[in-house]
Order: C-alpha cells, then structure tokens, then sequence
C-alpha cells in the first residue's frame, strides 16, 4: 500500500500519460502545536498541498494531500494558527514527500551535483544540483578528536583553493573539515578537540607544525600512500646510485643464459594437384618463357584470351597463382 504507514485516506487516483496523481487527505489525531506544544482542539480550515513522491512504475507520482489548519487556543502563545504534518509524509515548506527527499540526500552524497542531476533526469525526479546540494548535511562534530585521526588536503577547486579533512582512522568517517590547509587553522582545532593519541598525515609541513604546537604528545606516523611512495622513492634512488653495479650483474647472468635453438625451417604447402592447377602451372610457364625473351605475355600463343595474362606475367610463384586461382 502507498500509505500504508501514515495517517493518511486515499480518496481517489488518476491517470495521465505521463504521471500519477494520488488524491488524499490527513485522518491523524488533532497535532499539537509548534510553538507552545499544546493540543489542539478547533479546525480553522483545510488546504491542499502538492507533495512529489517517488516514481512508480516509471511514471511521475504527484499526491495531492488535503491537510487541516487548526487554531491555538493558548493565549500565551504567538502562534494563532498552525497546519497538520503528515508524520512519515511531509514537513513545512518542502513539496516532496519525505522519501523522496531521502532518496535525492543519498543521491548527492553518492553522486553530488551535476552528476546527481543527470541521474535525477533518467529516474524522472525533478531535482536541480543546487537543490541536491542543499539536502547534504554537514557531518556531526565530536567535542573532542578520535583516537587516531587522520589528516589531510583536498582541493575545493584545484590549483586555486585547498581544505583540510579530518577522519576518524579506526570508524572510518570523516569528523570535520577545515576551509584551509594552514598550520593555524589545524592547530585551533587540535586545540578545541583534544585526546587525539596517533595522527596520520602526509608530509606537509604545515600540519606537522600544528601537531607539535598543539597536540606534542601524539604519536605521528606516514598513511599508507604516503608510506608506499616513500618506499618506491627510496628504491629508485638506491637503484640509480648502485646502476653500474646492477648494469654488470645483468651481464653475468645474461651471458650465462643457453642461444636458443635454430628455428627449423618447414617445407612449403604443396597444394594438391586438379585440372586446375596444372593447366594454371601450364600458363605460368609459358608466360614466364615469353617474358624471359623478351616478348609481351599478351600473345594468343600463351593462353586462351581472356583476362589474367598480365596478372601471369607479373607472378613470380607458381603455387601462389595457383592458390589464387582455386579461390
């Protein structure tokens, strides 16, 4: 069921080439109001609102839900009138229904914005990338650092503006992100969340300043790409200092390696002998005889007339041309 879930009645359901408008309205107890939280007891009218929920079956899905107005009857209370929310369905001022807004936050976390939008446009889900990126929410911050963080820089539009990133080594997430790459700006929030035991950074300078000003006692270590890169830096330059040494070794053992065998030599392909072939072998003959003493291969003497003699007189194989002939 479509509303199987909320407290919701559906009323009616129609069908257009294109979408599908469900027409339906709130049944829910009397809410309570925002403001002071009191219970509501009076309706003061009943509006439609338009809601976009998710396609099904590859059409457009539109509900158009009827909800209650209700007076406050509190007079402590600023607020005078307030409107029901479908709990699992709708919130104030969105025109998509809760599971749509789900799926479009998960699509711009996965995708982000142009990216997300074309995707949008293929499942008929009317989402801009400015409204993909609206739905992203900034990651809760802890009031102290995890055991291992790791730290590092990422480009908000590369070669012009740089961040930092922080991430939770041991869960995985990321913790928070800085709006620059300085020492200053890493430090303060060292300082701001302490209890970080091992930090994991690259070998910018910057962020090794900020840690023995303002964590000291964190143990630093290389991340992994780092560590590797290091590793393969170190090898190619012990390679290059020792290539002499390592240009004779190639030499003793590749001097001690056997020749290889001759390659034996297999005698050509002998086609099997037809009327054809002879009488081809035949012309050959006769044209390669002409040729030698100087006549053109042309003659009626050679061969019946026809086309062929040119190309005969060219051939210098007799299996070839009688390969070609039994094509």
């Amino acid at each position: 069921m479509l509303f199987s879930d909320v407290n919701v009645r559906l009323e009616a359901v129609e069908f257009t080439a294109e979408m599908l408008v469900v027409i339906a309205a709130a049944c829910g107890p009397p809410p309570r109001c925002p403001e002071c939280h009191a219970r509501a007891r009076r309706v003061h009218s009943c509006y439609e609102r338009h809601l976009a929920e998710r396609p099904l079956s590859g059409r457009k899905l539109l509900v158009r839900l009827r909800v209650r107005r209700f007076f406050c009857d509190r007079d402590s209370c600023r607020r005078r009138t307030f409107v029901e929310q479908v709990s699992g369905l709708s919130e104030r001022y969105r025109r998509s229904s809760l599971g749509l807004k789900a799926w479009l936050r998960q699509v711009a976390v996965e995708l982000g914005g142009r990216a997300g939008e074309r995707l949008c446009r293929r499942m008929h889900l009317a989402a801009g990338r400015t409204r993909l990126l609206e739905l992203l929410v900034p990651p809760t911050v802890l009031e102290g650092s995890p055991r291992v963080l790791g730290v590092d820089e990422f480009a908000f539009r590369k070669g012009r503006t740089y961040g930092t990133i922080l991430v939770d080594v041991e869960a995985g997430q990321v913790v928070d992100v800085l709006p620059d790459r300085t020492s200053d700006t890493f430090a303060t929030w060292l300082r701001e969340h302490p209890g970080a035991e091992i930090i994991c950074r690259d070998r910018a300078s910057a962020y090794t300043r900020a840690i023995k000003e303002a964590a000291p006692n964190a143990v630093e270590v290389a991340d992994r790409w780092h560590l590797l890169q290091n590793l393969a830096a170190a090898v190619e330059k012990t390679c290059h200092q020792h290539r002499a040494c390592l240009r004779k070794r190639v030499d003793e053992v590749t001097s001690r390696i056997p020749e290889a065998p001759p390659l034996m030599q297999l005698p050509l392909h002998e086609l099997p002998r037809t009327p054809i072939t002879d009488r081809t072998r035949h012309r050959h003959a006769d044209v390669q005889k002409l040729v030698a003493a100087g006549s053109r291969p042309f003659s009626y003497r050679c061969a019946p007339p026809g086309r062929g003699h040119r190309r005969r007189g060219r051939c210098a194989r007799q299996h070839t041309l009688a390969a070609q002939n039994m094509r």
